[in-house]
């Protein structure tokens, strides 16, 4: 099967980018609602529509839902590239649809989506409230899970561009996780079968991302949805889409979701999943806060009269202006950095720094400074 030709052919062109709302997704549901496979389940703390695309008349029953968190958008445009292939009447989408039942939600928080916020309007971040239930929008998706009752449950979202995989010096473009469902973090019957799924995964997107494939922290933590629908025994895996070289507005890692997402089912309609592949699965390097978008090298910096050659980063804001995503870079640390990456490093060479403030970099402070006077940093990059 070739995955690149499949996305491209199968990739939804009409949405891209960072923001991605309600009003963004709401014409492709009603475009692919041609047998009534579209319907309201809930709605939101502002009384936006939360909606649910059931598709396929399988025996195995897979619930997905995406933008839990409203400002992580990659899995939401993977999400519709995958449903683009089931509505497509070719030979592998005929057989998906007949050996699984696909319902998703491809957008549970509108709110969060509209403010470009991990949390919901009223503030709660809906993957703390899987026990307590106490938002709207987590009521929806637990009432969901009780009336669906799946066999399979993947959990969608992004990742910062901080996390690497391990030391490598390489981004987590891909990560997953097969969540616990005790605090022992033992496995059973039901995690085993997400640990199988993802060594599988994790196979086949080494040949496309190598070495950019990231373990999650299986810290054992209920209030979480994954985790409690691990020990609820649905069998659960959770996706967080990070950051390719040069792409903050994720178009590349969305065709990594793609992939997963078709690999995922591939292996399971083949039945192709070994018994026991704990080894594979661990083998996977863990994510790892090792990255700054930006750092520089070997900076003069003068303070109070002291001289002294070290590093700084940077790292940008996404910030919501007019309906509109600005990446806007902040200077967060300063010093050896020792350990860390920069998805941009420059080596200053010892050259002087200088702002329009002095010579000496301020934490949070806008990344716009000169060094030697001659090269012009404007929101972290150099400017020509």
């Amino acid at each position: 099967m070739d995955l690149e030709q499949l996305f491209i052919y199968n990739k939804e062109k009409s949405i891209s980018g960072r923001y991605l709302t309600l009003e963004s997704i709401e014409p492709l549901l009603e475009k692919m609602n041609t047998n009534n496979q579209l319907a309201v389940i809930g709605k939101s703390v502002l009384g936006k529509p939360i909606y649910k695309y059931q598709i396929g008349n399988g025996k195995t029953k897979i619930l997905l839902w995406s933008q839990m968190h409203g400002n992580e958008s990659t899995t939401t445009k993977g999400l519709f590239d995958f449903l683009n292939l089931l509505n497509g009447n070719t030979e592998f989408a005929k057989e998906l649809l007949a050996n699984f039942t696909f319902y998703c939600i491809p957008m549970l928080n509108p709110d969060g989506a509209k403010r470009y916020t991990r949390i919901n309007a009223n503030e709660v971040d809906l993957n703390r409230d899987s026990q307590d239930l106490t938002q709207p929008e987590s009521k929806v998706l637990r009432g969901s899970f009780e009336s669906f009752k799946p066999d399979y449950c993947y959990n969608l979202h992004d990742q910062r561009t901080i996390f690497g995989v391990a030391s490598t010096g390489k981004p987590a473009t891909m990560s997953f996780l097969a969540p616990s469902y005790n605090e022992e973090r033992e496995v059973n019957e039901c995690r085993l079968k997400a640990i199988n799924l993802i060594a599988g995964i994790n196979t086949v997107l080494q040949q496309y991302i190598p070495n950019q494939i990231g373990r999650f922290d299986d810290s054992f933590n209920i209030n979480c949805i994954g985790d409690t629908f691990q020990s609820l025994g649905a069998t659960t895996l959770l996706f967080e889409a990070g950051h390719f070289p040069n792409d903050y507005e994720r178009e590349e890692t969305r065709k990594y979701v793609f992939m997963a997402l078709v690999s995922s089912f591939a292996i399971l309609s083949e039945n192709d999943i070994v018994d026991n592949r704990i080894d594979n699965y661990l083998s996977i390097p863990q994510n790892k806060v090792a990255f700054y978008d930006f750092i520089y090298k070997n900076v003069r910096l003068n303070y109070d009269g002291v001289e002294k050659i070290t590093n700084f980063a940077a790292q940008y804001k996404e910030e919501l202006i007019e309906n509109e995503i600005f990446f806007n870079a902040y200077i967060v640390e300063i010093g050896e950095l020792e350990g860390y990456y920069g998805h941009f490093e420059y080596d200053a060479k010892e050259a002087v720094y200088k702002d329009e403030f002095g010579s000496f970099p301020k934490l949070n402070q806008k990344a716009d400074f000169y060094l030697e006077n001659s090269i012009k940093i404007v929101n972290g990059l150099i400017k020509n």
